[in-house]
């Protein structure tokens, strides 16, 4: 499955190793301190629009204008559609 993160930013779900809440002000210690050791090559600022959540995946960090919330429930509906389909009638 497919998650759309904003803009035209989309990534495989399988592809998640984290999707965090993000807040400037109210970020832990160490959620600052490694999203600051991110190589500027690996960080992919999706919109201009504001951040509202951080998606981490083994090769990058997605800086989403889309609630964390918003993106696990995407994440989790794709994951269960395709049991869904997969179910017998």
């Amino acid at each position: 499955m497919f998650l759309h993160l904003g803009g035209y930013a989309v990534i495989q779900s399988k592809d998640v190793v984290a999707i965090l809440n993000y807040d400037e002000e109210d970020t832990s210690l160490h959620t600052d301190n490694f999203l600051a050791h991110v190589p500027k090559e690996d960080v992919v600022h999706i919109s201009e629009e504001g951040t509202k959540s951080v998606v981490i995946t083994d090769t990058k960090v997605f800086y989403s204008p889309i609630s964390s919330v918003t993106l696990k429930r995407r994440a989790v509906q794709g994951h269960d559609s395709l049991h869904e389909e997969d179910d017998p009638v």
